[in-house]
């Protein structure tokens, strides 16, 4: 089915839309694109903490929204600012403040990936049969199978993001399975992330947090292979 004219001109004004927020981030400060990559990408994660911690009592939001965005974008991935939430603000209260933050990107990279690309992604689905079960069973079995790939750590969410977005499971499915599946994920990635940082505080958590993630991983493993036969 071609797209109407008026479908692409939306469409290219939400692009035009991102784009502009992105302008006038650089307007506000113009240092600010450059600051923060060159942060992130020390891969110093105390640099990286103390770098939000610098926005004082705006620290949480910002990192809240910061958390948002880059979950939504699918880059850089999330679990860096899980840590730095973990560091700045404490295991659980850092924890907390990344799920629901990771919860809310994920759900807008869903609506926009699927508004931006899911006409598309329906004409190349017509056209094979293999593809057209693939799509058939992500709306039937669309939430069990996105729950058990966002409960496993440091799968990419962007993928998932896109993944959910061109199939046809429902935004509901979705964003429910990412609320449920992303608390344990995030968790482990932060404390790994954050444990990892501060071995000496508690080696024993870091391995717990090693060893859990590993059998998850192993499980998902396992699950899949059973799914395919």
């Amino acid at each position: 089915m071609r797209m109407s004219k008026s479908a692409w001109q939306i469409k290219a004004g939400a692009v035009a839309g991102i784009c502009l927020l992105f302008g006038i981030v650089y307007v506000l400060n113009p240092s600010f694109w450059g600051e923060f990559w060159d942060v992130c990408l020390s891969g110093d994660m105390h640099r990286i903490a103390a770098y939000i911690n610098s926005f004082g009592s705006w620290a949480m939001v910002f990192s809240f929204f910061l958390v948002l965005f880059f979950n939504a974008v699918g880059f850089p991935p999330a679990m860096i600012f899980s840590t730095a939430n973990a560091l700045i603000f404490g295991i659980v209260p850092g924890i907390l403040l990344a799920w629901i933050a990771e919860t809310v990107g994920v759900a807008l990279s869903f609506v926009l990936l699927r508004f931006l690309f899911r006409d598309a992604a329906e004409e190349v689905i017509a056209k094979y049969k293999s593809l057209q079960k693939i799509d058939d069973f992500s709306g039937r079995s669309g939430f069990r199978v996105m729950l058990v790939a966002r409960v496993i750590p440091y799968l990419p969410s962007g993928l998932l993001n896109a993944l959910g977005a061109v199939s046809k499971m429902s935004f509901r499915d979705f964003t429910l399975a990412a609320l449920i599946g992303k608390l344990p994920s995030t968790a482990i990635e932060a404390m790994i992330g954050h444990d990892a940082v501060t071995a000496s505080e508690n080696p024993h958590r870091l391995v717990f947090s090693l060893v859990l993630a590993a059998v998850l991983i192993v499980g998902f493993v396992i699950y899949e292979k059973r799914q395919k036969k």
